[in-house]
């Protein structure tokens, strides 16, 4: 993302060991992402097999560099959601002013991955009691959001919420808005898989490889 230099140097320094061009070590050893498992092409008839829906967790680099890389999830597509405006450039929505989302559009397989736990996924990507913030990226266009496309989906993620609230895992409660799916927006073509193809960048490295980490999905090179 184009961040604020002083956001950068933030972020920057709280992560020098993840920022420092070169290999990235993890306990002592050299270490690298897992390969995503979204696959290249599927038939029309996977296709129809699929379920679809849009989940915002503040910067979509993050969330689709992670959930590439979850079992069951088919594809995720950058893009931009629940604005006052048709067709938003990059440059409007990080104005903050045009009620857009930062999401990913999520295509997975409910047999592989049952939406309840790609919710569960969801909750441990990122901080969903901050109000339109995510780190040192503020605004309404970073948002915990999940757009749900079904009733079935939308009871799912209100109970998913509820019990994620009273589990005690986060001290403050869940601010994540639960809203009917409205008109999909794809991000420009730099944004999709811009981890894969930007590993080494600055906010790749202070961001994206911690949540890797974290989440587990990392391996020994």
């Amino acid at each position: 993302m184009i961040r604020k230099a002083s956001r950068i140097t933030a972020i920057m320094l709280a992560s020098a060991a993840f920022v420092i061009a070169g290999p990235v070590f993890l306990g002592g050893k050299k270490v690298k992402p897992i390969a995503p498992v979204t696959p290249n092409k599927i038939s029309k008839e996977e296709s129809a097999k699929l379920e679809t829906v849009d989940l915002g967790a503040g910067c979509f680099w993050c969330i689709e560099a992670v959930l590439e890389r979850i079992k069951g999830v088919q594809s995720v597509e950058s893009g931009y959601m629940g604005g006052i405006i048709q067709n938003p450039t990059y440059k409007q929505i990080c104005t903050g002013t045009t009620g857009h989302a930062e999401i990913v559009r999520v295509k997975f397989d409910p047999k592989a991955l049952p939406f309840p736990k790609l919710l569960e996924v969801f909750w441990e990507l990122h901080d969903p009691t901050t109000l339109n913030r995510q780190g040192a990226d503020e605004g309404t266009q970073y948002r915990s959001a999940i757009f749900y496309h079904s009733d079935e989906q939308k009871k799912a993620s209100e109970i998913s919420k509820t019990k994620k609230d009273k589990s005690g895992k986060f001290k403050n409660p869940i601010v994540t808005e639960i809203t009917k799916v409205s008109t999909f927006y794809p991000a420009e073509d730099y944004h999709q898989d811009y981890f894969e193809a930007n590993k080494n960048a600055p906010y790749c490295r202070a961001v994206i490889w911690p949540k890797l980490a974290k989440l587990g999905l990392l391996k020994e090179e």
